[in-house]
């Protein structure tokens, strides 16, 4: 009566339930239901995907690579993949169920397979592939629009690059446009410039990737060892026009017997070529050429680490110690005599760079344990003998810390040359340092024009005029703690004035002020600044308006060491009275009433009862 129906065998094991490999999974089951009520077998479902891989089992399309057959499932690639998405079910022949079979043409078996079981299990083991493999299936990861394995084996690379591997990962990234791999190749390059262009990998270099890469400043090698490489390389890629190449190779950059017994003779170069370099190398000064230079970004290179010493200047071994709290008045200093000008280019301090380095950023300390201020240039040089400048504060004063931006230079030697100091003959100088910075900045007549607010404590700015209980109450930040006795600055109205020095000169358009604000008194004044403390220019005038709180003011761009603010009238007595000065102008805090004002405003009971104020 009751038939007994026997499944195929494949199908009975389709049915199955789950066996639990180990306790450990039991467990790992009971942790993920109760108590919560969630259910989360992700890894069951993973698991039970991934076991149909390269399974014919429902398999609905085969997939063949370099005549290898791989059994697939439609539903699961176009889930898993737009590309496939679009191919079997966007209308093409492929998406004609009754399509079969569909070839994939320039694509490796061997990588195709490793990219195919990461579609069905979401896993790949990077390490256990061979590095030509990895970059076959980075392709195909950009060409199937897998960014986040795109992004994995890109991070996997940055790790193991290699003077042997780093020419090809670099073509590749190029390919792709990976621009974060590529400029992690191109600093390896850069660092190991020698040994790369002696490495068997060099000769795949693409010509725009080999044109990319010796065309950087920061490919430092000597001109005659790049000549060399790019005749190798031209040698195994005999069918590619090099023109384009042979014009990145820096003529002038070479010395005069190796123009005329190694290059000259090759005829490569024309002759004219070779003339004209000649010509450059005779009249131009060294620093007008396009040197080569190491790139070492946001570190600093002027320490013992890469070989820097104090080649010129008084006490010299305290400028590269890395020691900025300890000096006085007799110690932790280098300093230089200040002359007469005709003789101040025959002094100075002179750090001598380990290397030819790329650098566009200097930071430095002056002597600041008094109120003194300094004036000084700074050049750079290759050969100790042309130099140029980069920084000129010889008009300026400043004080304490300075940090400065310039143009991206290569150089050996950096001459720091101060021309006053407002209390003696003398140029101290502290702390040095010197690196190359990628981030940006911006440059007014070669000064800083700044986004942050550069009138506080932390930038080395302070209060040289002016009556307050803490000295610089004016720059520490504070707009809303302040009352009748505490966290202003003050002047008496016709007599004196509040004057703030920045650290050094920089390009200002605007200024931003807290007028005391404790009850409804009013306030007129006027704005000047000045870069020497001499010469002063009003930038705005309020000596007609009754102004209360915050003050906004914008004038044009123009270079500021000292802002000098002048209370002309006071509604409630004589005294002009400032919580608080920023440049530039930094965006208004809002209160949650609403108002721009400080949270420090007293109630007008308590302002009545201390009217005197």
């Amino acid at each position: 009566m009751n038939d007994i129906v026997e499944l195929p065998c494949n199908v009975q094991q389709q049915h199955k339930k789950p066996r639990l490999s180990s306790m450990s999974d039991t467990n790992s089951l009971r942790t993920t239901t109760a108590p919560t009520g969630e259910v989360h077998h992700t890894n069951i479902l993973s698991q039970d995907i991934g076991n149909l891989f390269s399974n014919e089992d429902y398999s609905d399309i085969s997939l063949i690579v370099e005549q290898r057959v791989f059994p697939a499932h439609r539903v699961i690639l176009a889930a898993r993949c737009e590309y496939f998405r679009a191919l079997l079910y966007g209308g093409m022949r492929e998406s004609d169920p009754e399509v079969a079979d569909i070839e994939l043409k320039a694509t490796s078996s061997q990588a195709f397979e490793a990219l195919l079981k990461y579609i069905y299990t979401g896993k790949m083991s990077l390490m256990e592939l061979k590095e030509d493999a990895l970059l076959d299936i980075l392709g195909l990861a950009h060409r199937y629009g897998f960014r986040e394995l795109e992004d994995s084996i890109s991070d996997y690379l940055h790790a193991i690059l290699s003077i042997h591997n780093v020419c090809l990962i670099y073509n590749v990234a190029t390919l792709y446009q990976l621009r974060a791999l590529k400029e992690t190749a191109c600093i390896f390059m850069d660092r190991n410039a020698s040994e790369v262009m002696t490495s068997d990998t060099f000769l795949s270099l693409s010509k725009e990737a080999l044109k990319d890469v010796i065309s950087r400043d920061s490919f430092y090698a000597r001109e005659i060892e790049i000549f060399k490489a790019v005749m190798e390389w031209k040698k195994a890629n005999v069918e590619v026009d090099d023109t384009d190449v042979l014009a990145s190779i820096r003529l002038p950059l070479m010395e005069m017997s190796d123009l005329l017994n190694i290059v000259r003779p090759t005829g490569i170069l024309s002759a004219d070529a070779i003339l004209d370099a000649i010509k450059v190398k005779e009249e131009c000064s060294t620093m007008t050429l396009d040197h080569r230079g190491c790139l070492v970004q946001e570190q600093n290179i002027a320490n013992a680490k890469y070989d820097a010493e104090v080649i010129k200047g008084e006490m010299k071994a305290h400028l590269l110690d890395g020691d900025h709290t300890n000096y006085d008045l007799d110690r932790g200093f280098t300093r230089h005599p200040i002359e007469d000008a005709k003789d101040v280019e025959k002094d100075g301090i002179i750090i001598k760079l380990g290397k030819p380095s790329l650098i566009n950023t200097i930071k430095m300390l002056l002597w600041d344990r008094d109120m003194r201020s300094y004036s000084y240039y700074i050049e750079v040089s290759i050969d100790q003998k042309d130099w140029i400048q980069v920084i000129d504060h010889s008009q300026h004063l400043c004080r304490s810390w300075q940090t400065l931006h310039f143009k991206s230079r290569v150089c050996k030697f950096i001459r720091v040359t101060g021309v006053k100091n407002t209390v003696n003959k003398v140029f101290h100088l502290v702390s040095f340092e010197c690196w190359h910075t990628a981030k940006p900045f911006q440059l007014e007549d070669g000064l800083i024009v700044p986004t942050d607010n550069v009138a506080t404590i932390p930038k080395s700015a302070c209060v040289i005029e002016g009556v307050s209980r803490s000295r610089n109450a004016l720059l520490n930040g504070d707009t809303k703690h302040y009352d009748w006795d505490s966290g202003y600055t003050c002047h008496q109205l016709g007599s004196g004035s509040i004057v703030v020095q920045l650290a050094q000169p920089y390009v200002i358009g605007s200024i931003r002020m807290l007028l005391w604000d404790c009850d409804d008194r009013t306030y007129s004044y006027h704005i000047e600044v000045s870069t020497d403390n001499q010469t002063w220019i009003r930038v705005a005038d309020k000596t007609k308006e009754n102004c209360r709180s915050w003050q906004t003011l914008t004038f044009a761009l123009r270079a500021v060491a000292f802002i000098k603010i002048v209370g002309t009238r006071n509604t409630a007595n004589e005294v002009f009275h400032c919580v608080h000065v920023e440049c530039p102008a930094q965006k208004e805090e809002i209160q949650s009433d609403g108002d721009s004002a400080s949270s420090g405003k007293l109630s007008p009971t308590v302002a009545g009862a201390e009217g005197g104020f």
